[in-house]
């Protein structure tokens, strides 16, 4: 069962107890960690069936949905945290799933692989498409169809007035970067936000 480094950043983030909905769950192992050992009570979206039929065998209650059109199956405010881990880039409407997610639950934490990053300049520098720990297929073959850098999903987050509330960018292998936060735009291989709705002030 692989065990992503980032996880445990997101683990610490969501309050014990919570309710949860995880979109793109894969095999269920962060949901599956955050119900046993924070007593959260947890669900996972997965659309492969493969990585859905592991979920279920690691005891996460999953359902399969397109999270691009279906979102609007789930209730406002029906949860606590949405989580939308290194799934974004895949999506076809990334706008409409963050509106989606920001509806359903008050409190949004997202990643995105960072396309921007200086590895993946130089790969396309020379003359090649970037192949990563964070961005792991060759151009033919990969399910990402976005290539978007922390600044443009920041940027998009101000477009859709969504408060950041925490950033951290992480290095290649998913921990917390050692390089200047204003350097991630460059320096990080991935970035991992928790993002609030903006309360307006009138």
């Amino acid at each position: 069962m692989t065990v992503r480094v980032d996880w445990g950043l997101i683990s610490a983030w969501v309050a014990p107890g919570s309710r949860v909905l995880d979109l793109g769950c894969e095999q269920g192992t962060l949901l599956k960690g955050l119900a046993t050992k924070k007593g959260c009570h947890v669900q996972g979206v997965e659309v492969d069936s493969v990585s859905l039929l592991r979920a279920v065998h690691n005891g996460v209650p999953v359902i399969q949905m397109d999270i691009d059109k279906e979102l609007d199956l789930f209730q406002d405010s029906s949860y606590d945290v949405v989580i939308l881990s290194r799934t974004l880039q895949a999506v076809r409407y990334p706008a409409v799933v963050l509106k989606q997610m920001m509806r359903i639950a008050p409190v949004g934490i997202v990643s995105m692989p960072n396309f921007a990053y200086w590895r993946n300049r130089l790969r396309l520098m020379g003359g090649r498409a970037p192949v990563s720990k964070d961005l792991p297929y060759a151009w033919h073959d990969s399910p990402n169809v976005h290539f978007g850098s922390c600044k443009d999903l920041e940027d998009l987050f101000v477009r859709m007035d969504l408060s950041v509330v925490k950033c951290v960018p992480l290095s290649a292998s998913g921990r917390i970067s050692r390089m200047p936060a204003s350097t991630r735009n460059w320096s990080a291989g991935a970035a991992l936000y928790q993002l609030g709705n903006r309360v307006s002030s009138s």
